[in-house]
């Protein structure tokens, strides 16, 4: 599937209408690259950021924003894509999780996730986020997707 969404289309969506998480636990402000493989997302780190210790965004703030890219990424397709509702998803499995660095308060942290394999439910991404163009940290994510209409009927 060829790249449609422009980027301005893509922050102008609210991160919220693709997600199941509501604050204070949404870790994305925006969505701003879409492909069905290949999907990226911002966040500027703020100081009221739950996941913000001693000024700086925690690596477990760093892995729910992981995990968060690959559930707007979902959400993104789930919605203007199958015109579905959004699923929740878990992070079932984090391989060769790596950080380099902890954002502090004040920087935008850009999060690509890259579709490996998708089989059965189960996401398995490779993610890595950038701050001040530099890669500050990378993981192996495997999600799984609850499948609403399965356990619904």
């Amino acid at each position: 599937m060829e790249n449609v969404y422009t980027e301005d289309f893509l922050r102008n969506i609210d991160v919220r209408d693709l997600l199941p998480q509501r604050d204070p636990f949404v870790m994305i402000d925006r969505l701003t690259h879409f492909e069905m493989n290949t999907s990226t997302t911002e966040l500027v780190v703020s100081q009221s950021n739950i996941f913000v210790d001693d000024g700086r965004f925690s690596p477990s703030g760093m892995m729910e924003n992981m995990a968060q890219t690959c559930a707007a990424r979902l959400g993104f397709y789930n919605k203007y894509i199958l015109k579905k509702e959004v699923q929740v998803g878990f992070i079932g499995a984090v391989r060769n999780y790596v950080i380099e660095e902890l954002a502090p308060v004040g920087s935008t942290i850009s999060t690509t996730v890259d579709i490996i394999e998708e089989v059965f439910g189960m996401t398995l991404a490779q993610a890595r986020v950038k701050c001040g163009g530099k890669v500050i940290a990378t993981a192996e994510i495997k999600l799984s997707v609850r499948n609403l209409e399965k356990e619904d009927a």
